[in-house]
């Protein structure tokens, strides 16, 4: 009989509140990097990889071989590393074939050069539901999840599950279904897909935004979100969790990272292409996510010849 054992190791990055793993298969020395985080201070516009590089010493201590770099979804609220992990330990850059959809949507949003095709080429693997994705002797089973999303992505191994933004711990909740293509309805079922799995079921969430009273933590079980999730628990209904996360999702400002964020991060985390002066821009559309805010007056205007 084959001998498999799974390792899984968390990164907490206090800045983002985002959780990255590393599932290792220990005995064949494989292993797959799950939703890293590249630091960028927006004040400054600078971007560093110690976060990645904490990961990348990990793996490199442990002397496996990286296989995949996997992106539960386009996330908004950090950049990817997952380029800077892929030229340090190799490794596929995966993500959800509905990517396509989310590179469409944001095309429209930012002025994006004629290259860029929403054909989710600049991934290395699109993952479509129910689909297998070897690490060693384990296999990582894919469970399309959208609603936070169109793209979103679980990634189900033994009995652990990794579930993105599409859950939190249960004091925190949920994902917010209102970016491009989110939907309420559609993130509400795509919750049950997973809360179907076995009670005992890990799950590990891809942020964790704590109360006063508790560190940071992204571990739980399918029994436990039934059981506590504030917004889920069982006995919560489609329509009432709909009602909730609607008229919630209405009160929350839109992410500190989402503008720099979203633009690399659908390109697997490359950066926009350098312009003429050799620089990399990322792009500040202006009222992309205004909530009925009218534009200031003239501002539209072009400059006269006195200006």
């Amino acid at each position: 009989m084959t001998v498999c054992s799974m390792h899984i190791e968390a990164f907490f990055d206090n800045a983002t509140g985002t959780i990255s793993y590393v599932l290792a298969d220990t005995v064949h020395g494989q292993a797959a990097v799950i939703d890293p985080v590249l630091d960028f201070e927006p004040k400054s516009g600078t971007l560093s990889s110690r976060s990645a590089d904490n990961i990348i010493d990990y793996v490199r201590s442990q002397g496996w071989q990286v296989q995949w770099i996997l992106e539960t979804h386009a996330h908004a609220d950090h950049l990817s590393a997952a380029q800077h992990i892929r030229h340090q330990l190799g490794g596929k850059v995966a993500i959800g074939a509905h990517i396509r959809e989310v590179q469409a949507a944001f095309r429209k949003i930012y002025h994006f050069e004629r290259s860029f095709l929403p054909d989710g080429s600049q991934f290395d693997h699109l993952v479509e539901d129910g689909e297998g994705l070897p690490l060693g002797q384990l296999l990582l089973t894919a469970m399309h999840v959208p609603g936070h999303t169109p793209a979103d992505m679980a990634y189900r191994v033994g009995d652990a599950v990794f579930v993105g933004d599409t859950l939190f711990m249960p004091d925190v909740g949920t994902a917010r279904a209102d970016f491009p293509g989110g939907d309420a309805a559609t993130l509400y079922q795509s919750i049950h897909r997973i809360l179907d799995l076995p009670i005992q079921t890990r799950i590990f969430v891809c942020h964790d935004y704590p109360p006063a009273t508790r560190a940071p933590a992204w571990q739980t079980t399918v029994k436990d979100q039934r059981e506590h999730n504030i917004h889920v628990r069982d006995g919560v209904s489609q329509s009432e969790f709909v009602q909730m996360r609607t008229a919630r999702d209405a009160t929350l400002e839109m992410p500190t990272l989402i503008l720099p964020s979203v633009q690399v991060n659908v390109r697997a985390g490359k950066l926009p292409p350098a312009e003429e002066d050799g620089r990399t821009y990322v792009q500040l559309p202006i009222n992309a996510f205004a909530r009925n805010e009218p534009m200031p007056q003239g501002v539209w205007q072009k400059a006269s010849a006195h200006d």
